[in-house]
């Protein structure tokens, strides 16, 4: 992963791989690191499709040069997006290549400036304006809020390339393969829908504008700026992007506890046996507490049912839960069945918070019985548990149907 890697004819990878950062955008968390992928299209003229993050620098450099050779310069940096992962590298860049021009549109201009204090050599683009490299012909698409306002993606008319940048990517480094057709991508899907769940699904409406404005484009090729580039079935990474901005959904349910003592946890446990017992067959129990949220967020995005069990703390839902339902609530997500569960021992009132957030998520089916018991279940309170396990069973089997 030292020198740049053909993608297609005159199109090179020249990203990296980083394994230091364990938080993307101080948040989520990367197991397996993440890859910023930079792009050379190399015609007559020589476009850089995208930096990567300023600490990485001197490794995008040097794949650069050891393809180009140290005198010939750079003449166009495509900047699609102005988030720093992507675009870390342009100041330098520009004091190491002098007659670069940069090409971005109107959005990107003051951000550019506010960033790095670039104003000079900036050529501004509009909504399907082309570039002519000789050899290569660049076409731009104007993608905003997927998902930052200024986000764009670039078409190499000549290969059917398309430079798609965070549309399409996801967390974990490439390590060794680059191609979706040399990787494990049973594992890069979940980390694309963890990516998609937690930092675009908000914008699903602006995914679902960008992919009809893609209509009719040949793809051969998807090269996004994280995660495996998608070169033998480029099809399917968007029929996923197009599924998942739909809100459309897999058979299946989500139960997440907050359980201080246990007795909440042992609550939503019998649901998830009911269903069990009812032939769901896709089930993820998680600890709010133990669980990383975005990780509950990628599993919550793929299943229709989720059942939210939480006992109070101080008053109000135990932190890690009430940190979910915000999360929850700002991602806009349409079209799930949910239970919920409370538990509380000397302040009552958790059930109604439960339901403030059924109302307050929008279109989403509140399902009976509503539950709340008092410091630890009895016997009646795991009937109950079970009756909202197989209520939620039922509808699974109907929306399965």
């Amino acid at each position: 992963m030292n020198d740049a890697i053909e993608v297609t004819k005159g199109i090179y990878w020249v990203g990296v791989n980083d394994k230091e950062t364990d938080l993307f955008e101080a948040l989520w968390p990367l197991p397996r690191g993440v890859a910023y992928n930079s792009y050379l299209v190399i015609g007559e003229k020589i476009a850089l499709i995208d930096t990567v993050k300023a600490f990485y620098l001197t490794d995008l450099v040097s794949k650069i040069r050891r393809l180009l050779g140290e005198d010939r310069p750079i003449d166009y940096l495509v900047v699609n997006h102005m988030e720093p992962d992507h675009s870390g590298s342009i100041k330098i860049l520009k004091k190491l290549y002098p007659d670069l021009k940069i090409i971005c549109n109107a959005q990107t201009v003051k951000m550019l400036e506010n960033f790095y204090a670039v104003t000079e050599g900036v050529i501004q683009i509009k909504d399907g304006e082309e570039l002519d490299l000789g050899g290569h012909v660049l076409k731009f698409f104007l993608t905003p809020m997927v998902h930052w306002p200024e986000t764009m993606m670039t078409y190499d008319r000549t290969t059917e390339t398309l430079f798609s940048c965070d549309a399409f990517g996801g967390f974990g480094c490439l390590e060794g393969g680059i191609f979706d057709d040399e990787v494990d991508m049973s594992y890069y899907e979940g980390e694309i829908l963890r990516y998609f769940s937690n930092i675009v699904g908000r914008y699903s409406d602006q995914v679902q504008a960008a992919i009809s404005k893609l209509s009719g484009t040949d793809i051969r090729v998807v090269a996004p700026s994280h995660g495996p580039i998608h070169r033998s079935k480029p099809e399917h990474i968007i029929s996923l992007y197009d599924r998942w901005s739909r809100h459309e959904t897999e058979c299946g349910a989500v139960v997440v506890y907050g359980s201080m003592y246990g007795n909440t946890a042992k609550l939503a446990q019998a649901s998830a046996r009911a269903m069990a017992k009812e032939g769901i067959e896709h089930i993820v129990v998680h600890d709010a507490s133990r669980d990383h949220v975005s990780f509950i967020i990628r599993d919550i995005w793929r299943y229709k049912g989720l059942i939210i069990a939480s006992c109070t703390y101080n008053t109000m839902p135990f932190p890690p839960i009430a940190d979910l339902m915000a999360h929850l609530e700002n991602k806009k997500m349409r079209n799930r069945l949910l239970g919920i569960m409370g538990n509380y021992t000397w302040s009552p009132g958790i059930l109604k918070k439960l339901e403030d957030f059924a109302k307050n998520s929008g279109k989403w089916e509140l399902l009976d019985p509503e539950i709340v018991i008092q410091s630890s279940s009895k016997d009646e309170d795991y009937v109950r548990a079970e009756e909202l396990g197989k209520a939620m069973a039922e509808r699974l089997k109907e929306c399965a149907g």
